[in-house]
This record gives structure tokens, C-alpha cells and sequence, in this order.
């Protein structure tokens, strides 16, 4: 664990800062078990928090020490041992496969709680502003001892490796970033020329004689798969900056090409079985695209 002195110093905790935390501790002590039941409303909002607390004994367990970590963000003293009860905590969240966002969300809940009623507390605007201070280092000190936890584990599976081990995982990240510019910029082509498609079906609604609405549903088609390539290719910008793979911004690509073979062939009645494979197609992509959009928003 980073050593709790330099810590502190990293954060500019002084003990004024551990005395004005003190001072708050029996206002705060006074809001603990609205305090846990606001934080549990919160949790359980996360989705997948029922995983981890599957009875009524662990979560009674749970609460309670919930409320005496609240009790003791106030306590004023900061000492080795309270860090390493911070850090075993988050030991614990490692043991247990607790997501690091669920981490970080219960402590922008509690930053916001303790804020909340940190300004109904104090009334002298310096002495105000001093409090929110400290409580935003102490918050801060928590959330950095509580995730290395999370480092040192990714840190210790990494260095388990053997030398080869590494040199391919090493190798394989930067294969696949290069992967990654390569098909951002494919995408950028595949717009380009979608443009030129849109432009080359505006030509041909002008000065061919397809007919005007054939031509129409021709450009309104060309319009589609153009907006869907842009869509793509914002989706995969998303992508190199971190987010997930949007795998769904290609089935929309696909579908919208499909659409317009329809708007196409929908004015050649010759083409009535190649519409209904076509459109049983378009069937089976949206339904790909609804369970992959339900999956997502499952997993949020």
C-alpha cells in the first residue's frame, strides 16, 4: 500500500484538515442510518449489486459496516491503520469481483451526500468553504486506497507473466491498436464513398431516365447508408477513445444497406421474392440489434 504519510502529502491533508473533520464527526454520526439508507437506495439502482449481496444476513452485515466507515471518514485521525482498514476493504472488493465503477459511484454518492448536508451544517462562509475541503481530500484519500487494490492486482497478474508471455500481450495490444486506426480509417473510405453514391444518384435522378420516383427512393436509400457509415464511424472514434465496441453501429450499417435494396426494388414487381429474403433479413438484423441494445443497457 502507498505509504500513508505521502498520502497525505500528495493530497495536502493537513491536521487542520483532520480537525475540521473531527469537528463535523457528531452532526454526521447524527445522519449515519439516513446515510446507509440513502447509499443503499443508490446501490441497488447499479444493476448487478444483488450479486454480491444475496441475503439478508450479509446485507444487515453489510449496513452496518457501511455506517461505522461513514462514522469514521469523520474521525480526525488518519493514521497507518486506518489506511490499512481502508485498504483490506478494498482487498475485499478485488476477492469478490466488485466492478471498480460500482466503487467509484458509491463515492461520488457519498461526496454528494456528506456536501449535501456539510451546507445545511455551517453557516460562516470561510469556515465553509474549509470543510468542503476536507471533505472532499478525505473522500478523495479513500477512493485512491480503496482502488489500488484493484492496480496492485492487475500489476501482480501482469509481472506473474513469463518474459515470452509479456512480449505477446505486449505485442498483441499494440497489433490491435494499429488494427483499430486501420479500420477508423476504412470507415472514413466507406463514407467518402457513400458521398460519392448519394452524389452519383443525384446525377442520375436529374439526367437519366429511371424515373423520378425511382430516382427518389434511389437517393433516400444512398441518404441512409451514408448517415449510418457516419454513425460508424462516431461509434468507433467512441471505441479508440476507450468505450466499448459498438457492434450494433454495423448492424445498423447492414440494415440501412438493406433498406435500400428495398426503396430499390420496390417499384419491380419481379423483384417480390428478393424483397421478402431481404426484408426477412432485415427482420433477423433488427432483432440482432434489439437484444444487443438490451444487453447493453443490462450491463449499465
Amino acid at each position: 500500500m502507498q505509504e500513508h504519510h505521502a498520502l497525505k502529502q500528495d493530497y495536502k491533508f493537513s491536521k487542520e484538515d483532520a480537525q475540521l473533520l473531527q469537528a463535523l464527526q457528531p452532526k454526521m454520526q447524527e445522519l449515519a442510518y439516513q446515510f446507509v439508507d440513502e447509499f443503499y437506495d443508490h446501490i441497488w439502482g447499479l444493476g448487478k449489486t444483488a450479486q454480491f449481496l444475496k441475503d439478508k444476513e450479509i446485507i444487515s452485515r453489510h449496513k452496518e459496516k457501511i455506517r461505522l466507515w461513514y462514522i469514521h471518514l469523520f474521525n480526525g485521525t488518519y493514521d497507518l491503520q486506518y489506511f490499512m482498514y481502508l485498504y483490506k476493504i478494498g482487498e475485499i472488493h478485488v476477492k469478490i469481483g466488485l466492478p471498480t465503477h460500482y466503487v467509484n459511484s458509491a463515492m461520488n454518492f457519498v461526496r454528494t451526500f456528506a456536501l449535501r448536508n456539510l451546507e445545511e451544517i455551517t453557516n460562516e462562509k470561510e469556515q465553509h468553504l474549509k470543510e468542503i475541503t476536507a471533505v472532499e481530500k478525505i473522500i478523495d484519500m479513500n477512493l485512491d486506497v480503496l482502488t489500488s487494490s484493484y492496480r496492485e492486482e492487475e500489476l501482480s497478474k501482469f509481472l506473474s507473466l513469463s518474459k515470452v508471455e509479456k512480449s505477446i500481450l505486449t505485442g498483441l495490444k499494440k497489433f490491435n491498436s494499429y488494427v483499430n486506426f486501420f479500420l477508423a480509417g476504412a470507415l472514413a473510405l466507406v463514407a467518402f464513398f457513400a458521398i460519392g453514391l448519394f452524389g452519383y444518384d443525384i446525377y442520375l435522378l436529374f439526367f437519366s431516365d429511371k424515373g423520378i420516383e425511382k430516382g427518389i427512393l434511389t437517393v433516400l436509400g444512398s441518404l441512409l447508408v451514408l448517415w449510418a457509415a457516419i454513425e460508424l464511424i462516431h461509434e468507433e472514434i467512441n471505441h479508440l477513445q476507450g468505450k466499448g465496441f459498438a457492434i450494433g453501429a454495423f448492424i445498423m450499417l447492414a440494415m440501412a444497406a438493406l433498406i435500400r435494396k428495398i426503396l430499390i426494388y420496390s417499384l419491380s414487381p419481379d423483384k417480390a421474392d428478393d424483397l421478402l429474403i431481404i426484408g426477412a433479413v432485415i427482420v433477423g438484423l433488427a432483432i440482432a440489434y434489439w437484444l444487443v441494445g438490451a444487453k447493453k443497457e443490462k450491463s449499465h
